[in-house]
């Protein structure tokens, strides 16, 4: 990748992050800076807390800044290029008479879903994971809630497997832990990583509540799923 390719992108995401509204840069890792707060919002720190915040010197907050702002860009690229992978996933499966586990481990997005479930993944489970993926992304932009379902968790970490990959071919200038922070943020006490456990059977009443016939279904009272997902 040559030095323009880079700046592309780079503007091309800054753009972008204009674009999602439903999570704040401080959401993003970006640590408040008392010159953008509100005189309430200084109020709930201590003075000493504020003077070491505005003590980052103005190099490091303009790096700070641009981070967050390059990680909402990409977050926003990847969630059309998701959707446009999981589009091309569900035409392919569409094409054939029945789905193998090796159909979908050679698959763009449906290969980042837990392996051992594969053979479940057929054309309606991906027409269902399609509108999650959409309802999740476009939380991305209405304001952030809780994904409500397995599925959608599930479409948090594809989402974010697609930006590592745009951030690995273009080596954007992110912080080292930021998929970690960012999961933290958006898949806080999240059941859908014990999916990809080579324990799941062992894990016994909990194993019950991550079958796959669960996937759809709503946490809790008050957890959304997109009707037709739920149907």
């Amino acid at each position: 990748m040559n030095a323009d390719e880079e700046d592309d992108i780079t503007e091309e995401l800054l753009a972008d992050a204009e674009k999602l509204t439903g999570l704040s840069l401080e959401l993003l890792g970006l640590d408040p800076h008392p010159d953008d707060m509100t005189e309430e919002q200084r109020l709930q720190f201590d003075p000493e807390d504020l003077a070491e915040m505005a003590a980052d010197a103005p190099q490091g907050r303009q790096k700070s800044v641009l981070q967050a702002r390059l990680l909402a860009g990409l977050l926003w690229n990847s969630s059309s290029i998701l959707l446009d992978q999981l589009f091309r996933d569900l035409g392919t499966l569409s094409e054939l008479e029945t789905v193998t586990p090796a159909d979908i481990a050679g698959s763009s997005v449906l290969s980042s879903l837990p392996p051992q479930f594969a053979a479940s993944y057929d054309q309606k489970f991906a027409q269902k994971f399609i509108v999650v993926a959409a309802d999740v992304t476009a939380a991305l932009v209405r304001g952030w809630t809780a994904p409500g379902c397995l599925a959608a968790e599930l479409a948090v970490r594809c989402l974010l497997d697609q930006a590592e990959i745009t951030e690995e071919i273009y080596e954007l200038d992110l912080p080292e832990d930021w998929r970690a922070d960012v999961e933290e943020v958006l898949l806080e006490d999240a059941d859908s990583e014990a999916l990809y456990s080579d324990r799941l059977d062992d894990l016994e009443d909990d194993a019950r509540e991550l079958d796959f016939e669960h996937w759809f279904k709503p946490f809790a009272a008050g957890d959304t799923v997109p009707p037709y997902a739920y149907s």
